[in-house]
């Protein structure tokens, strides 16, 4: 949400430079989400609140894998796939290994997007045929009239 700024909740002066502590509110009104969305994230193990009492109490850590998650998703990649890289993402990136299997990731997802796009465009073109071929029928039948 562009623009919006939102207040962190911490149980100490800001002075102490406490972690930055959020509240589900406070993370679903920044992304845009529903409570329930991020529950949903929670139980899909992206997400590890603290409790305090009933209320889940949320760290700078969570905030980075919920943006993290929701990059995924906008990119499409699957919950699995999503939790592989927000793990990578928390280890050294700078691994021969991690940034191979990340780049597969993004090679195979990129591939599989690309499939779509072209299988979209051959759709749209015989969209564009059977509208040329109606245009061309109705002329037609206007120069009869």
């Amino acid at each position: 949400m562009a623009g919006y700024t939102f207040r962190m909740r911490q149980s100490v002066p800001a002075s102490t430079n406490a972690p930055a502590r959020y509240t589900i509110t406070e993370l679903a009104r920044e992304f845009g989400l529903t409570a329930r969305a991020i529950r949903f994230y929670e139980e899909a193990g992206l997400l590890a609140p603290l409790r305090e009492g009933r209320q889940r109490v949320y760290s700078q850590r969570d905030r980075t894998r919920l943006k993290l998650t929701q990059r995924g998703k906008r990119l499409g990649l699957s919950l699995a796939e999503i939790r592989e890289l927000v793990l990578m993402y928390e280890s050294p990136r700078d691994t021969k290994p991690q940034l191979r299997r990340y780049l597969d990731v993004l090679g195979a997802h990129r591939r599989d997007i690309e499939l779509r796009l072209a299988e979209l465009q051959t759709t749209l073109d015989e969209i564009g045929a059977y509208e040329a071929e109606a245009r061309t029928l109705l002329a037609r039948h206007d120069a009869a009239a």
